[in-house]
């Protein structure tokens, strides 16, 4: 069936994960605005990618052997910043002029910044941009690999799916997707807005190879990213289970949380407390 299931004991966020999700918290002090939600569900996979998977050098971004990853779900932005930064791919200080006129960084990822692959917010091109990627190393005998994070409503775009099975096709071994699936998307629930399930069986049918992982477990995720390709002619998609908002208990799950702008004191005091 080439699927796995790779889900440890959950446990509460560690300091790292905590300190990223402040960092955003002052951008949206500083700056006014954001996809909070998003990005909130977004950290732990990025996260991880950065600490643990991906070949990459900050000083020298466009290293022709650095494996790619491309956020494709770009309004969650704030998440990759938060991690580039941390990862000196620019200077922290950068956060601080997020959607300002002056500022390197935008509502939505852009090539221009160092780290970021493609130019993404529009949903669904993020995959397509992917699959050529993982066709140019095979072609080429390349070693690195391409990394595509998705969101689940992202998934009702056709595009998503003429990608994938593109990527079948061509048995690109070396390009892994990652669905964060935290089951919400702008309106409403994905199940109420387009029913995405049974997911699993829809990703084995377009041709992956599936892992489903808790999306905020560090060490889960770790086996994931890393765990041995489960079929060498196949891309492998990793459907991470997550909860939009993760870590503000009156942000998750809440769908006025998804953008935010013009947040009060009280707002942002309650939040950083609870990531105390």
């Amino acid at each position: 069936m080439n699927t796995k299931t790779i889900v440890d004991k959950p446990m509460g966020l560690d300091p790292k994960s905590k300190d990223l999700r402040r960092m955003i918290v002052r951008v949206l002090e500083l700056c006014g605005r954001g996809h909070v939600g998003a990005a909130f569900s977004l950290i732990e996979i990025l996260r991880v990618l950065y600490d643990d998977v991906l070949k990459y050098d900050a000083k020298n971004p466009k290293w022709p052997l650095r494996d790619r990853c491309i956020l494709s779900k770009g309004h969650g932005c704030l998440a990759l910043y938060a991690v580039l930064a941390d990862k000196g791919f620019f200077p922290e200080a950068e956060m601080w002029q997020f959607c300002k006129p002056a500022g390197l960084l935008g509502g939505h990822p852009e090539h221009k910044v160092p780290g970021v692959e493609a130019s993404t917010g529009s949903l669904g091109h993020g995959l397509p941009i992917g699959v050529g990627m993982a066709l140019n190393a095979k072609i080429d005998k390349a070693p690195y690999r391409t990394f595509v994070i998705v969101g689940d409503g992202e998934c009702n775009e056709g595009s998503v799916w003429e990608a994938a099975m593109a990527a079948s096709k061509h048995q690109l071994s070396n390009l892994t997707v990652i669905v964060d699936y935290n089951k919400h998307q702008s309106y409403s629930t994905t199940k109420e807005v387009l029913d995405l399930e049974p997911f699993v069986q829809k990703w084995q049918a377009f041709g992956f190879s599936v892992l489903e992982a808790d999306g905020h477990d560090i060490a889960g995720l770790r086996k994931a990213f890393c765990a041995p390709c489960l079929d060498p002619d196949k891309p492998t998609v990793v459907i991470g289970h997550t909860v939009k908002g993760k870590g503000i208990s009156f942000v998750e799950n809440n769908l006025k949380w998804h953008h935010k702008n013009k947040l009060n004191k009280e707002e942002l005091d309650a939040m950083l407390k609870e990531l105390e």
